[in-house]
């Protein structure tokens, strides 16, 4: 095995080496590659995600195989392979191994894996967003709801802070925090700051126990020519069909194909609750707030989509 030059990052070395399990039948097989990139997360593999990605073959068979340096020491733990040929093209995964480590304890201290739960839903803060709420720098994450009775809510955290730091180290991205929480032992109280209005302040939260948390006829239409869709006052049946509640946002009715709100991910039966931070309840409401952005050509609009909510930029 050939020695290969070392990649910021890595553990230890950064030539890694795959031993292969029984693979068409060529058994003790062993690939070497670099360490390509630390921390990837949001590939869609599991909720929580903190992968190595490396070069070196990774293919069917050797799923659960350890990933090492050049030391012999276990770096990670094989877990994925990217590929539209379901062979190798280039592009693995492995679960670092201080992250199995802690998982494995777990699971034989208690016969089960407990998460941190803090109880909100956050997104990444982009540079409009970061404009949109007085932000000169689009740096942390942006809280865009609360659990109610959750830590978070306990706290006074609120939908619309930014979330800066957390256990005194910086937020730049939504996976890695969520990791961090969810690697938090429930019952420890942590420091969070937080963007509000402008000012920075922090805010001690304690950490819950995600497995004891709780899980959560037509009116008149408006339509916004500006973001080609059409909303309707919530009624009390147009509440049940798409699980509102009236007075409570205004339900979208119709997206124009290929439009602004279509291709920011808006579409029937979302609920737009904010405009502007200012809540809407009635589709009068919501054509008013956006006539009066007609001249920024700019609109904030938090949107609930399923049981989820989320704040959206759109120009136009």
């Amino acid at each position: 095995m050939h020695r290969c030059r070392e990649a910021q990052g890595c553990a230890r070395a950064a030539c890694s080496s795959l031993l292969y399990r029984k693979y068409l039948g060529l058994s003790h097989t062993l690939t070497v590659g670099v360490v390509s990139a630390k921390g990837r997360t949001s590939l869609g593999i599991s909720d929580y995600e903190d992968f190595i990605q490396t070069d070196a073959a990774i293919n069917p068979g050797n799923s659960g195989g350890p990933l090492v340096n050049l030391d012999g020491e276990v770096a990670g733990v094989n877990t994925a392979i990217f590929s539209r040929s379901g062979g190798y093209m280039g592009v693995g995964f492995s679960i670092p191994s201080n992250l199995a480590r802690g998982i494995a304890e777990q699971l034989i201290e208690t016969g089960e894996v407990v998460r941190g739960y803090l109880g909100v839903l956050i997104q990444p803060l982009t540079s409009e967003l970061a404009e949109s709420f007085g932000l000169e720098k689009s740096r942390g994450i942006l809280i865009a709801q609360v659990n109610e009775g959750s830590p978070a809510a306990k706290a006074g955290l609120k939908q619309g802070d930014v979330i800066v730091s957390f256990q005194g180290k910086p937020v730049t991205d939504v996976g890695d925090f969520r990791n961090r929480v969810s690697l938090t032992a429930p019952g420890k109280t942590e420091t969070l700051s937080i963007m509000r209005d402008g000012k920075r302040r922090d805010v001690n939260v304690t950490i819950g126990e995600l497995s004891k948390a709780e899980a959560v006829a037509k009116g008149p239409a408006q339509s916004a020519e500006e973001l080609d869709l059409t909303v309707q006052t919530i009624s009390p049946e147009l509440a049940q069909q798409f699980n509102a509640k009236a007075g409570e946002g205004v339900v979208v009715t119709e997206v124009k194909r290929g439009s602004i709100a279509a291709l920011a991910g808006i579409k029937t039966g979302d609920v737009i609750l904010q405009v502007n931070r200012k809540t809407v309840d009635n589709a009068a409401a919501f054509s008013r707030a956006v006539e009066e952005s007609r001249a920024e050509k700019r609109v904030l609009l938090l949107v609930r989509s399923g049981d989820g909510q989320r704040y959206i930029v759109l120009d136009w």
